[in-house]
């Protein structure tokens, strides 16, 4: 590099040097080219050539001590052509041999400066020689004085050029050393700034007080389902909708929505130290796995305890049941001619069948038998579950698609039909006539099965969500509220999860998470079969 830019130096000098000699021709236009200055214009052309063929050489790569050596011998030899053509010793340009030992301060370190340093003075030496020997007669005192004073300040002015030089150089080339490693230094600790920035489970980004977001690392792209290019070109407040009113709040929770679905984050928000009074830091968790699963965990303690209290109400209610309905009965046989006691043993009669099939819902819902597991073709299942309801009543008009692909899991199929049953006639229900639904089979990521039964009509409100899977929570007349309880503790008992979600433009959609058949599940499964 400093090759090159010396080689510049020069090229620039010499066309100043070829600029001011043809001032000097255009100025004194009666005079005719002189030998000597033919010689000077030949000089600057040799030197443009030179340079041109010297940096088609560095720029081949052959650069090293031998280059830079050249360049200074070419420097010298520059200088001295042109002492030599503007006066020998009494030439102006004497100063030139000094830029020559610079450059050899800068290449070659301070040895080779002073070697340089006595090659210039030789050089000057051989040419004040010569200026003395064309003077022709022996040279006056006066003049010998005087040239010998030059040729002595110019050699003095060449060691000690040589010394302050070398000595500049050295400490410029200390100081480099220095810097490039403070550079490297800081390179790597940016590197390892930004791979800790990125190995964080925690989202982080800054923004200003504008809401401009000056950087988001990858952690929280992740968690908002955005890639870096679209997050920067958004606001913090469109990021995170209702950051504001929490600025005053150390620790906070906000709901977002992302691509991934809505997110529950808990936010921390701090002034960005060193970056100024509107500068802020936004570290943040995605706590919406954590917040179901202490919903779920909530849920299963309350089903827990209503489904104790069920067994024992429904225990308690069978007895007296069993003896109003055999006294109902007897009554009718009594009673055959009289037309209004008919009409009143028939409704005891109906209304304890009725009770008898709540209390028996009870007993299913409070103590479910445990699944008896084997490996099952959920695909075949869904569709001889669909095939049966293709009677039902609230099935008529509705619009029914299946995208269903083979996957085997270890179930009670009987239980899985009952919950599919029971998702499926909801959703007819929810629809209506002309209405879409659809259920869907896949396998996720993590390798979990995913059956999801979504309808169109997306009519749950948020405010029932929460609590849909409630025992005896219903919204719909005549309903006990136990259908959608019973299957999740269905889906809990198969060590699996039952998620809802329902919006008026998205629909509503169950979605049933079970763990995936292992392959000595299946392997067993093919041999019993076989």
């Amino acid at each position: 590099m400093r090759l090159t830019w010396l080689s510049i130096f020069r090229t620039v000098a010499t066309t100043l040097l070829l600029g001011v000699t043809a001032l000097r021709l255009l100025a004194a236009p009666q005079q005719d080219l002189s030998r000597r200055d033919s010689l000077a214009f030949a000089v600057i052309g040799l030197v443009y050539v030179l340079t041109l063929i010297y940096g088609l050489w560095l720029r081949r790569g052959r650069v090293g001590k031998s280059a830079a050596a050249v360049q200074v011998g070419g420097d010298i030899l520059i200088a001295s052509g042109l002492i030599s053509l503007t006066g020998g010793a009494d030439s102006p340009f004497s100063f030139t041999y000094s830029l020559a030992v610079i450059s050899a301060s800068i290449l070659l370190s301070q040895r080779g400066a002073f070697v340089t340093a006595a090659a210039c003075s030789g050089m000057y030496g051989v040419l004040v020689l010569n200026h003395l020997l064309r003077l022709g007669a022996p040279a006056s005192s006066s003049i010998l004085a005087r040239t010998g004073f030059n040729f002595a300040s110019n050699v003095l002015a060449h060691f000690l050029i040589a010394a302050l030089a070398g000595y500049l150089s050295r400490q410029l080339l200390a100081a480099g050393g220095r810097l490039s490693a403070s550079q490297a230094d800081l390179r790597r600790l940016s590197t390892l700034h930004g791979q800790i920035l990125d190995s964080t489970p925690s989202g982080l980004l800054t923004c200003e007080e504008e809401g401009r977001i000056t950087f988001i690392n990858r952690a929280a792209l992740s968690i908002l389902g955005l890639d870096d290019t679209t997050a920067k070109n958004m606001s913090v407040e469109a990021l995170l909708p209702g950051l504001r009113g929490l600025e005053r709040v150390p620790r906070a929770e906000l709901k977002v929505e992302t691509p991934r679905g809505p997110r529950i984050l808990g936010l921390t928000l701090a002034p960005l130290e060193g970056a100024g009074q509107s500068s802020r830091l936004i570290v943040f968790q995605d706590l919406t796995a954590l917040r179901r699963a202490e919903d779920e965990l909530r849920r299963a303690d309350r089903l827990a305890a209503l489904g104790t209290l069920a067994a024992q109400l429904a225990h308690e209610i069978r007895n007296p049941l069993a003896a109003m309905r055999g006294s109902a009965q007897m009554l009718a046989q009594d009673g055959a001619e009289d037309p209004s006691v008919v009409r009143l043993t028939n409704i005891l009669l109906r209304e304890s069948d009725r009770l008898s099939r709540l209390v028996e819902e009870f007993l299913r819902f409070a103590r479910p038998p445990p699944p008896q597991r084997r490996v099952a073709a959920l695909d075949e299942l869904i569709r001889e579950t669909v095939e049966m309801l293709q009677a039902d009543p609230l099935r008529r008009g509705v619009h029914l698609s299946l995208e269903l692909r083979p996957v085997m899991a270890s179930v009670d199929p009987d239980q899985l039909r009952q919950v599919l049953l029971n998702l499926l006639r909801n959703a007819f229900e929810a629809v209506g006539p002309e209405g879409r639904t659809r259920v869907s089979l896949s396998v996720s990521a993590e390798q979990k099965v995913l059956l999801a039964v979504w309808d169109s009509a997306g009519a749950i409100p948020e405010a029932h969500l929460v609590r849909i899977f409630e025992p005896f929570f219903t919204t719909r007349s005549g309903g006990t509220g136990l259908g959608l309880a019973t299957a999740y503790s269905i889906v809990r008992a198969h060590e699996g999860r039952l998620q809802v979600t329902s919006s008026p433009g998205s629909g509503t959609e169950f979605t049933v998470e079970l763990p995936l058949a292992v392959a000595e599940e299946m392997q067993g499964a093919r041999a019993s079969s076989g």
